[in-house]
């Protein structure tokens, strides 16, 4: 087995790179529309921290259906005593023209149903139909201080001014809210499409969070990681590039774990700061990848000498994890793409077009690489007959060095 200072090394380095990644966890947040988890398991792509009457807005948006899967959330409230209500001002800023869902709790159940508030003269918000559809509304408490309203809006575009209140239920029905501070602050746009809100920061900070976490992956599990297995599986043919070969593949590999590792780190991040936000199968891919790749990262370390008996299956051992690794990470990418970033469709036609450009590069320098293999193996029968096949039939020319493709 191998063993040197460079080994070693690479030993510490990790070792202070996992430390590093266990401290980031360990980093206590304030609780936000993130941290919550709701008792139906309702889950959800976007949400807002309100900045006044404690309230928090959560939203997934199906941009093929134009239609928006919604929850307002209001804490700190009686809810035996008190309305809650959300809207969307498709034609103005404040309440007047305001498209209402409604909800409070009378003697007997919890009622949710829409109103159109015409002008700040009406003082009871009464059923009536909105100027976009509404479909699956309906309210929860939890407890005796927070009141939750569900439903599904067509909102009227993606951009639009919102607006949200609380106030006392009187005889049986919702009565006018207080005019203070908080009440007249309870105004501000949604843009359904990008998952952000103006009226809070929470949204806008995670969106960033995000898509760092999205931009890091896509460089390093979807660009380098392939990019090293190319270089190790036909560089090696040329003799001139060996061992020089190994070392590039390394360094490629390496860099793209530890870049992966950050980009797995903030994606862990962001789901410890989102219970009630969960993307179940990037998640698993995510840490499937992970494992995976510190296996191959500590296998390098493992690797027997290259007339070791166990070179054969080590070999097998880390092309078949590599494989799996470059397949899975590519997969999650497109999972991100379509299920948690949801960017503008360039950015995903940019990553397909440097797939397809890696894929091609691949195609043409495996055509020319067994070119060269049996052309030499037709100038140099004998001597090729002696040693065992390497990647594309070839062994170099020294003794069987199959090196891993990831």
């Amino acid at each position: 087995m191998r063993s040197s200072k460079p080994t070693k090394s690479v030993i510490i380095y990790l070792s202070l790179l996992l430390c590093s990644i266990s401290l980031l966890f360990t980093t206590s947040t304030a609780q936000t529309c993130t941290s919550h988890t709701f008792a139906n398991n309702a889950q959800f792509s976007s949400c807002s921290d309100l900045p006044a009457l404690n309230s928090f807005l959560y939203w997934t948006y199906d941009a093929n259906a134009a239609t928006a899967n919604i929850a307002f959330r209001v804490t700190g409230i009686s809810t035996s005593s008190n309305w809650i209500a959300w809207a969307l001002n498709p034609s103005g800023s404040g309440m007047a023209g305001a498209q209402a869902l409604v909800a409070f709790q009378n003697s007997t159940s919890i009622q949710a149903y829409t109103s159109s508030v015409a002008s700040t003269a009406i003082t009871a918000l009464t059923p009536s139909a909105l100027s976009f559809q509404v479909t699956n509304i309906s309210a929860t408490t939890t407890g005796t201080s927070e009141m939750t309203l569900f439903a599904t809006i067509t909102p009227p575009r993606t951009t639009v001014n919102h607006v949200w209140q609380v106030g006392q239920v009187s005889s049986g029905a919702p009565g006018a809210h207080p005019l203070g501070s908080a009440n007249r602050a309870s105004v501000g746009t949604i843009d359904f499409l990008s998952g952000q809100s103006t009226a809070g920061t929470a949204t806008i900070a995670r969106l960033g969070r995000k898509n760092a976490h999205g931009v890091i992956n896509t460089i390093s599990w979807g660009i380098l990681m392939p990019l090293g297995a190319i270089i190790a599986r036909y560089m090696k043919v040329f003799k001139s590039a060996d061992p020089a070969w190994f070392y590039i593949h390394v360094t490629c590999q390496f860099s793209a774990y530890v870049i992966g590792v950050a980009g797995w780190g903030t994606g862990l991040k962001l789901g410890s700061d989102s219970p009630g936000i969960v993307y179940q199968t990037h998640r698993n891919l995510g840490i499937a990848l992970f494992c995976l790749a510190t296996l191959q990262v500590f296998a390098l370390l493992l690797r027997p000498k290259k007339d070791h008996k166990f070179r054969l299956y080590w070999n097998i051992y880390h092309h078949c994890v590599g494989y799996t690794v470059l397949i899975l990470s590519i997969v999650n990418i497109y999972q991100g793409f379509d299920h948690v970033l949801q960017p503008e469709e360039k950015w995903k036609r940019a990553y397909t077009g440097i797939i397809i450009a890696l894929g091609a590069i691949a195609l043409g320098l495996e055509a020319f690489t067994w070119i060269v293999v049996l052309k030499r193996k037709k100038d140099n029968p004998d001597k090729n007959a002696h040693h065992a096949n390497g990647t594309n039939g070839y062994s170099n020319g020294y003794t069987t060095r199959t090196q891993p493709a990831v």
